[in-house]
């Protein structure tokens, strides 16, 4: 049963909001009615409402204008629109202006029961980033659940994704650079399922080797291999009945996929040295760090599984395509790892931020704001230190370092070189032969630079 969760039905027609009343009541929903258009925005500027179901055609104010006025003053309340003309151009017109969905009357219970609950998975997952200040204000402790900060719009859209997302059993496929948050994202999708009150299992497909990660998956029979003592139940198994998380999927090997395609297709599986196939009841939400239609034209992910798994699709936008939520993240992270000081950070700071490329994405920022508060005298803090000291400056324009710091033409060329040399070795995770390849040069050369331009003192902490 649904708690605190309130819908407002407005609507003309008395018999359709009491049926409607009686049907969403039985769901534990708390469900207001308004007969019209100016009852229902008194409605919703006198109570907390989560969610609208708006009649389209009504006499004096019709759904249109209701719903813009509510747009115009609750942005993210989700609206489904009832009408009985769903070819309506107006119809159409609302759902560009921002109502959620809308449904043909008249409709299916089944239906718009499930359109009820995603648009309140949607209104949960919408406030949790709503306010910025609420977020921030709850104490980070380390067994608390991190929340999605953002509010740009690739962001909402992603959690608009979700909303619609979650309550299915749908497959998710998730994709974005190191650092996005796809683990949030995924974290994010089992929290609003069905499956919430379920096992929650995350595997690292890139952390094992191929024989220890089909133990891990799959878990083995006893005897089934030099070392196999006892039975070992593997995740899937343990997760059955709820939620399987598979991150680096493009890492998973060939034979392994092959099973995994078995999983999804049969909910079935066998332990290694078993002979018994084992019913499993699981949903997969996978993500990867690399283009997975790349990854299936080269090989390495199997296409069958790639068809398998892209059944709802979401990339997660990288940082320098969402600059607007730095500061954001900025007040988010400085409550999280100092919640009792006030530090500030300033505006001409905050732009500087906004013009880094953020290769390592939210992770960096995160890192970066960490460093910073360690190392601040006082409660103005520079992020921008962090960043100088470890990668070099931007280099956006070399000839300020002349013209403004004094500095001679040799000495900027070598700072360029030294932040050429330092991003390459962090590209190749510090793969000395790939870093001289990828720079077309000499190997000898690269170890000479790296210590000339004294490289090394990097290394002891090279990885965020």
């Amino acid at each position: 049963m649904k708690n605190n969760k309130n819908i407002l039905v407005i609507d003309d027609e008395s018999s359709m909001r009491k049926n409607i009343k009686d049907i969403l009541s039985l769901e534990g929903y708390t469900v207001f009615e308004a007969e019209n258009g100016i009852v229902g925005l008194e409605e919703i500027n006198s109570r907390k409402i989560d969610l609208v179901l708006l009649d389209f055609h009504m006499p004096g104010m019709d759904g249109f204008a209701v719903l813009f006025e509510i747009k115009k003053k609750n942005e993210d309340l989700p609206v489904i629109i009832l009408t009985a003309y769903g070819t309506n151009e107006r119809v159409i017109e609302a759902m560009k202006s921002g109502a959620y969905d809308y449904m043909e009357k008249p409709f299916e219970l089944a239906e718009f029961l499930i359109i009820v609950e995603r648009a309140i998975k949607y209104s949960e997952l919408i406030n949790e980033v709503k306010s910025l200040r609420t977020i921030v204000a709850e104490e980070n402790h380390g067994d608390e659940k991190d929340k999605i900060i953002g509010k740009s719009v690739k962001m909402k859209e992603i959690l608009k994704l979700i909303g619609r997302a979650a309550p299915s059993d749908a497959t998710v496929l998730i994709q974005g650079e190191s650092g996005t948050g796809k683990e949030l994202i995924a974290d994010a999708i089992q929290r609003h399922s069905l499956r919430r009150d379920k096992p929650y299992i995350k595997v690292n497909c890139g952390a094992f080797s191929e024989s220890l990660l089909e133990s891990e998956i799959f878990g083995h029979e006893k005897g089934s291999f030099t070392g196999a003592i006892s039975q070992k139940l593997g995740r899937f198994e343990l997760a059955d009945g709820g939620t399987v998380f598979l991150d680096e999927i493009n890492n998973m090997p060939h034979s392994l996929q092959v099973r995994l395609l078995r999983i999804l297709q049969h909910q079935t599986f066998y332990r290694v040295g078993g002979e018994v196939p084992v019913p499993i009841n699981i949903r997969i939400v996978a993500a990867s760090n690399k283009d997975v239609e790349k990854e299936v034209e080269e090989g390495r992910l199997r296409k069958d599984l790639y068809y398998r798994l892209n059944v709802i699709r979401l990339n997660i936008p990288p940082l320098r395509e969402r600059t607007e939520d730095i500061p954001l993240l900025i007040e988010h992270f400085l409550k999280k790892y100092s919640p009792v000081k006030n530090f500030i950070v300033t505006a001409e700071n905050i732009e500087k931020l906004k013009e880094y490329s953020w290769n390592g994405n939210v992770r960096e920022l995160e890192n970066n704001i960490q460093r910073a508060i360690v190392i601040a005298r006082d409660n103005m803090i520079n992020i921008e230190a962090g960043i100088s000291e470890k990668t070099g400056t931007s280099f956006t324009n070399p000839f300020e370092k002349i013209r403004d710091e004094g500095l001679s033409i040799k000495s900027v060329i070598s700072e360029m070189e030294k932040y050429i040399i330092l991003k390459a070795l962090e590209f190749t995770k510090w793969n000395r032969t790939e870093t001289a390849k990828l720079l077309k040069m000499h190997r000898r050369l690269l170890y000479s630079k790296i210590k000339e331009l004294k490289l090394n003192t990097f290394t002891k902490n090279r990885k965020n």
